[in-house]
C-alpha cells in the first residue's frame, strides 16, 4: 500500500507564496513516493494542530508543516502526544524560520524546501514539553520576554526586539528583574533575574550564536538565566553573542545543559513564552523529550551560498549593532 503525506499549510504565510506553489510542492512529495493531499489552515483555534492529529491517527506516514514557526509548533502539538507519530517535514514561509535554520532547510523558496524530502535524510529531534503543551525551539519566562508581546510583528526576533529597545521605546522602564525559583536537574537558582530561556536548537530569533554548542538530539535543553536587568549590560551581552558566542562564560548569566526544569514565581506573576507565543503562567515544568519526532532535514548541510543574500545582510546589521554597543558606557 502506498504511503500517504498530508501537507498542512498556512495560506497567508510568505505573501501567499505557498498557495501559489502548492501544485509543485505536492508533485515533489508524489515523486518521493507519497500519495499527497493538502489542508489549508483556517483562523479557527488549533486548526493546524487538530488536522495534524487527525492525519496521524488516520495513519498518514508523513505530515508536512508549511508556514512559519507558529504553524510548525501547532503541527508538533498535534502529533507529539501520540504514541505512534508520523515523520515530519517543514516548508518555511515565516519571518524568522528558526527551525528551518536548525535543519538546514532552504528558507527562500518553498519548492526547494520541499525537495529536501527527495534526499531521504532524517534526524530524530528533541521536543520540549511544557505542562500540557509542546515546543520545538524555545521556552522563556520573565519580564524581558513578556515585553515581546507588545513588539510589532516585524520586530519579533531577538535582535529586532533589542533594536526596539535601543530606539528608546516606552517599554524600557518595565525591564525589571523578578524573583524566580528555577529547579533544574540537581541544581537550583533562586533569586532575581530578568529572564530565563530553554533552547532546543542553535537558532534563536534568527541568531545561531546564542546557543553555540546546541545539540538537536541529545535529550538536553540549553538553559540560560539572565541575572542582570540593566539595559546597557543586556546590550553588552547581546554584543558578546554576536562576537562568537562569548556570553557563555559571562558571570551575568547562568549557562547549563539540563533535562528538566521547574519554574516558579516567588512573588510576581511569571508568564511563559513558548516558541514566541504566550504559553500560560508559571509554575510550569519543562521536560526534554529525547529524539521524539523524526524530521526530514539536510543532514549533510546545504551550501553556505544558499543563504548568501540574507546572511550578508544579517552580518551587516550585526556588525553595526556591535559597533553601537561598544560606544555605550559600562553602566546606565
Amino acid at each position: 500500500m502506498r504511503k500517504r503525506a498530508r501537507v498542512i499549510y498556512n495560506p497567508t504565510s510568505g505573501r501567499e507564496l505557498l498557495k501559489q506553489k502548492l501544485v509543485d510542492i505536492l508533485n515533489i512529495f508524489e515523486q518521493a513516493g507519497y500519495e499527497t493531499s493538502a489542508y489549508a489552515t483556517t483562523p479557527a483555534k488549533d486548526s493546524a494542530k487538530n488536522e495534524a492529529r487527525r492525519a496521524a491517527e488516520d495513519g498518514f506516514e508523513l505530515v508536512v508543516a508549511a508556514g512559519g514557526d507558529g504553524t510548525i509548533n501547532e503541527v508538533v502539538n498535534g502529533i507529539a502526544p501520540l504514541k505512534k507519530r508520523p515523520k515530519m517535514a517543514i516548508i518555511p514561509a515565516g519571518t524568522t524560520n528558526d527551525y528551518a535554520r536548525a535543519l538546514h532547510i532552504p528558507r527562500e523558496d518553498p519548492v526547494e524546501a520541499a525537495k529536501v524530502v527527495l534526499k531521504d535524510q532524517t534526524i530524530r529531534m528533541d521536543i520540549g514539553r511544557a505542562g500540557d503543551n509542546y515546543f520545538i525551539n524555545i521556552a522563556a519566562g520573565g519580564l524581558l520576554t513578556e515585553l515581546t508581546y507588545d513588539v510589532p510583528s516585524d520586530l519579533k526576533t531577538f535582535f529586532g526586539y533589542l533594536a526596539y529597545l535601543v530606539r528608546g521605546a516606552e517599554l524600557l522602564p518595565r525591564i525589571k528583574p523578578i524573583e524566580m525559583d528555577l529547579k533544574y536537574d540537581d541544581e537550583e537558582f533562586k533569586g532575581k533575574a530578568s529572564m530565563f530561556f530553554l533552547a532546543l536548537t542553535n537558532s534563536v530569533g534568527g541568531f545561531e550564536q546564542i546557543v553555540p554548542d546546541a545539540s538537536l538530539d541529545d535529550g538536553k535543553f540549553t538553559l540560560i538565566i539572565v541575572k542582570t536587568s540593566n539595559l546597557v549590560e543586556i546590550l553588552h551581552l547581546a554584543s558578546k553573542v554576536l562576537n562568537g558566542g562569548r556570553h557563555v562564560d559571562d558571570p551575568r548569566i547562568i549557562y547549563k545543559k539540563v533535562r528538566k526544569v521547574t519554574a516558579k514565581p516567588v512573588n510576581d506573576r511569571m508568564q511563559i513564552n513558548l516558541d514566541g507565543e504566550y504559553g500560560g503562567d508559571a509554575p510550569m515544568t519543562f521536560v526534554d523529550l529525547k529524539q521524539h519526532i523524526e524530521f526530514f532535514a539536510n543532514t549533510d548541510e546545504i551550501p553556505d551560498d544558499a543563504y548568501s543574500d540574507e546572511t550578508n545582510e544579517m552580518k551587516r546589521v550585526e556588525k553595526n549593532f556591535v559597533k553601537g554597543v561598544d560606544k555605550l558606557p559600562d553602566k546606565e
